[in-house]
Parts: C-alpha cells; structure tokens; sequence
C-alpha cells in the first residue's frame, strides 16, 4: 500500500482561498465606468432630459455633483484599501464601502432624468 501523508492547512490559508474581496473590488471598479455611461444613456433616454436638451423646459436640478465626487474619491480609495490591507475582515468591510460608494456616484446621472 502506498500511503501519501497530507500536509495540514492552516486556517490563514483556508480563509485566503475562500476570501474573493479583491476580485470583487478590481471588477467593481472596471464596471464602474460602463455602468456610469448606462446611467448617463438611461437618464439622457427619458421624455424629460430630452425635453431639457432639445428646448430647454423641465430641466430638474438633481442630485448635488459633490455626491458623484465624494462617491468616486472614496470609490478609489475603498478599492486600494481592499487590495492592499492583508486583513479578511478590513477587506470585506472596504468592499461593502467601495459597492455603496459607486451606488451612490451612480444615483447622479439617475437623478437628472
């Protein structure tokens, strides 16, 4: 019989493998931008905005332009958090902020509309 002895993983290694924040984060932030563009062609498609644009009429202030900025700033900086802290915990909690950041970032061509 030919035995094969398994070397035993610790519980870092484990939780490594299983902890997907940093794909979660760099896919986020490259959708990002095509999802900014849907929001914009979406807001821009509406009988209002075109109103807006053709004539001028109805044009709705929306939403702050300090939202967007704040969004992306702390978009990026969630994201460089989750690539580089090595904690699972700190990661996850950074995901969670960077998604919720661009939510809202994205709630601004929306809300021209």
């Amino acid at each position: 019989m030919h035995t094969t002895a398994h070397s035993p993983t610790s519980p870092a290694q484990v939780s490594m493998e299983r902890d997907r924040s940093r794909f979660w984060s760099v896919l986020c932030a490259v959708s990002f931008l095509p999802a900014f563009l849907g929001a914009g062609l979406l807001a821009l498609s509406s009988e209002q905005a075109s109103r807006c644009l053709t004539y001028g009429e109805e044009c709705s202030p929306g939403l702050p332009d300090w939202v967007f900025n704040w969004g992306v700033g702390l978009g990026v900086v969630a994201c460089v958090i989750v690539l580089a802290v090595p904690n699972t915990r700190v990661r996850q909690v950074a995901l969670a902020v960077q998604v919720l950041a661009e939510c809202a970032a994205l709630l601004v061509p929306l809300s021209h509309s």
